[in-house]
């Protein structure tokens, strides 16, 4: 299940699009119990592909892995291919979803996309696969409803 790892532990540039990147899978070392994982980018950013501007995110991404977890590195490097991909808030937070489930195959994967405010108006956008398994705790994802986030 664990390929040799191309991106951890040397120096690498980025991608200049989420298409172009690669998500590194390593062997669940845990099979025999249902967890969660937490990744929390708070500083995603991604370009409006009408004006061109900036728009800026806190990503909550929670799973339950199978056989297989995301390299966190290979993450981090995907998660920044979007500063320069033009696209509105649903196709990133969407996107995402489905290429770490395309990649990893979890158990379950629940992702919040909390976009800031553009125009007065921040859209929050909710994704989940699968079933969550008996017995797992999934904490609250740490992010207020919006009253101005900081």
């Amino acid at each position: 299940m664990t390929k040799k790892l191309n991106l951890l532990g040397k120096q690498s540039r980025g991608y200049d699009s989420p298409d172009k990147a690669i998500i590194e899978v390593i062997k669940n070392p845990h099979t025999d119990v249902d967890y969660v994982v937490r990744f929390t980018c708070p500083e995603f950013t991604s370009i409006c592909p009408v004006t061109g501007q900036p728009d800026f995110a806190n990503i909550v991404i929670d799973y339950v892995p199978g056989k297989s977890l995301v390299e966190s590195k290979s993450l981090k490097l995907f998660m920044g291919s979007f500063r320069n991909h033009g696209a509105f808030h649903e196709d990133c937070t969407v996107a995402i979803a489905k290429r770490l489930i395309k990649e990893m195959k979890p158990k379950w994967l629940r992702i919040g996309g909390y976009w800031y405010p553009r125009g007065g108006i921040p859209i929050d956008i909710f994704y989940q696969y699968g079933t969550l398994p008996k017995d797992v705790w999934v904490p609250d994802t740490g992010v207020a409803p919006y009253k101005g986030r900081g």
